[in-house]
C-alpha cells in the first residue's frame, strides 16, 4: 500500500489548454499531477500510477467520461473520481454519483472552487495513508503468538497466556465458536516449558462414542474385533508436549471418568491392557459452552471441571474487540493475497464499512472467510463491497434483538450508517453518498432528518 506522500493525481481532458490551466492552478506540495490528452492514454496511466484522484472531462472523442469512470471503479474503488462538463444536468450528475463518481463539476470551473474541492480529497488520501501506516505498525506490534488483536481484552488475554504457559499442567480454554481456542492452545504450548513436544488435537464432538477410549488411551492387540496390532493412544503420543481435547462438552460421561483419572495419575490404561503406561503430557480443554449449566444437568462430571477449570483463559468474542477489526483485515488480507498469488492492497472505505457493521457471530472465524471469499472474487487489487460475500453487502442489525424492530430502532441505525459514512469521507457529502450506494439528494435528505446538516 501507499503510506507515503505525494499524492497523485491524474487529469485527463481533450483539450490540451485545459489542462495546461488547470494543473498551473493545482500545483501545490505533495502533489503529482499527471496528464492526458486522450481517455484511453489516461486509462493506462491509471493503471500504470495507480493515482489518488482523477480529474477527467466527461464529454471526450472514443470514451466518454461515463466510461472512464466505469472502468477506473472497476479497477479500484477507491480512487477518487472528478468529472467535469460545459453540458451539465442533473440526470448526468445523478448518474455520476450513482456509478461512483465523488464530485461532478460544471466547466467552466471556477479555480478557487476546484481547489477546494481537489483540496479536501487530498486531505482525504492524505488521512487514508496515515490510517494505513499506523495500522501496518499496530499489526507489526500487535500480533502475539500468531494471535492478532490489541484491543483491551486480547491484551489481557496475552498477559495470562504469558502468566500461566510455564506453569498448568490442566488449563481450561472458553470462548464462542470462532474465537480462536485452538490458537490459544498453540500459544500456551510454545510458550510452555517443552515447546518442542508434540501438540495433539482431538476433537471430541467428531469421535464416535465407542472408540473415545481407543483414541485417547490406545488399546492392545486383540482388545476387540479389528485390534490387529497394539496402538497408542493420543495420550501417549503427546507424551512430553501438549494434548488439546476440542470441544469437551461433547465427551461422554463414561470417558470424562477415565480422562479424570488420567489427569491425577498422569498414566493411561489401554483397552484391554492391566499394565499402565506414565506420560508426562500438559491437557488443554476447549468449549463453547457453559459447562457449569452442564455439571448442574448432570452432563459434565464436577470433579472433571474443577480439575480443568483451575486456569481459565476466556477468548472474547469479535463483538467485544471491534477495535482489533482493521488489523484483522489487514492480516487476513496479506494472508490470502500471498495464498491466491493477488496483490492485494486493502479494502475500500465501504467495504469496512460493511464490515464493521456486521455484527459477527461466528467471530474472527467468519470474519477470516469473509475476507478470503473476497480475495478470491476481486479482480482488481482493491476489495470493494461487491466482492464480500452477499449477505455482507447490507449491514446487519445485532441478532441479540429477538422482539420485532420498532421504527425508532431502525432511524437509529440509519443515522449511525449515515454517520460512520460522513466520518470515513472525511465529510464529503459525495464520497459518503458513494460509500452508502445512494443519490447525494437522498444522503443530503438524511443529513436534514437526523439533524447532521452542521457535523456529524
Amino acid at each position: 500500500m501507499r503510506n507515503e506522500l505525494p499524492v497523485t493525481l491524474v487529469m485527463i481532458d481533450d483539450h490540451t489548454g485545459t489542462l495546461e490551466m488547470l494543473s498551473t492552478a493545482l500545483v501545490r506540495h505533495g502533489l503529482e499531477i499527471l496528464t492526458a490528452a486522450d481517455p484511453r492514454a489516461g486509462l493506462e496511466l491509471i493503471y500504470a500510477r495507480h493515482p489518488h484522484i482523477v480529474l477527467t472531462d466527461l464529454v471526450m472523442p472514443g470514451m466518454d467520461g461515463l466510461e472512464l469512470l466505469d472502468r477506473v471503479m472497476a479497477f479500484d474503488p477507491g480512487i477518487d473520481v472528478v468529472l467535469m462538463t460545459a453540458h451539465y444536468t442533473t440526470e448526468s450528475a445523478v448518474e455520476a454519483i450513482k456509478k461512483g463518481a465523488s464530485d461532478y463539476l460544471n466547466k467552466p470551473v471556477s479555480i478557487a472552487m476546484l481547489r477546494e474541492r481537489i483540496g479536501k480529497l487530498i486531505t482525504s488520501a492524505q488521512r487514508r495513508q496515515k490510517r494505513f501506516a499506523i495500522e501496518n505498525e499496530m499489526l507489526a506490534s500487535s500480533e502475539f503468538e500468531g494471535i492478532v488483536g490489541h484491543s483491551p481484552l486480547m491484551n489481557e488475554m496475552f498477559s495470562s497466556i504469558q502468566k500461566v504457559a510455564p506453569h498448568f499442567r490442566n488449563l481450561l480454554v472458553v470462548g464462542e465458536t470462532g474465537t480462536g481456542k485452538e490458537l490459544v492452545a498453540r500459544a500456551l504450548h510454545r510458550l510452555g516449558p517443552s515447546p518442542h513436544g508434540n501438540f495433539v488435537v482431538l476433537n471430541c464432538s467428531a469421535v464416535v462414542e465407542t472408540l473415545f477410549e481407543s483414541e485417547l488411551f490406545g488399546h492392545i492387540k486383540g482388545a476387540f474385533t479389528g485390534a490387529t496390532s497394539d496402538k497408542p493412544g493420543l495420550f501417549e503420543h503427546a507424551n512430553g508436549g501438549t494434548l488439546f481435547l476440542d470441544e469437551i462438552g461433547d465427551m461422554p460421561l463414561s470417558t470424562q471418568a477415565k480422562l479424570l483419572r488420567a489427569l491425577q495419575n498422569q498414566e493411561v490404561l489401554r483397552v484391554g491392557s492391566l499394565s499402565p503406561v506414565k506420560v508426562d503430557t500438559r491437557v488443554i480443554a476447549a468449549t463453547n459452552q457453559d459447562l457449569r449449566k452442564a455439571v448442574s444437568a448432570r452432563r459434565f462430571r464436577e470433579d472433571l471441571y474443577y480439575r480443568l477449570s483451575m486456569v481459565e483463559i476466556r477468548a472474547p468474542r469479535l463483538t467485544d474487540r471491534k477495535d482489533d477489526i482493521p488489523l484483522l483485515e489487514r492480516h487476513f488480507t496479506a494472508k490470502f493475497s500471498t495464498q491466491y498469488g493477488k496483490a492485494i492492497r486493502g479494502l475500500t472505505d465501504r467495504a469496512r464499512i460493511a464490515l464493521a457493521q456486521h455484527c459477527w457471530p461466528g467471530n474472527v472465524r467468519e470474519l477470516e472467510n469473509a475476507i478470503g471469499h473476497a480475495a478470491m472474487m476481486v479482480h482488481g487489487d482493491v476489495i470493494d463491497v461487491l466482492d464480500l460475500p452477499e449477505y455482507l453487502r447490507v449491514p446487519s442489525l445485532p441478532q441479540a434483538d429477538a422482539n420485532p424492530i420498532h421504527l425508532g430502532a431502525l432511524e437509529d441505525h440509519e443515522r449511525q450508517l449515515v454517520v460512520h459514512a460522513m466520518e470515513a469521507a472525511g465529510g464529503n457529502q459525495s464520497r459518503a453518498a458513494r460509500i452508502l450506494q445512494i443519490g447525494r439528494d437522498a444522503l443530503r435528505y438524511k443529513l436534514k432528518k437526523y439533524h447532521l446538516q452542521n457535523g456529524y
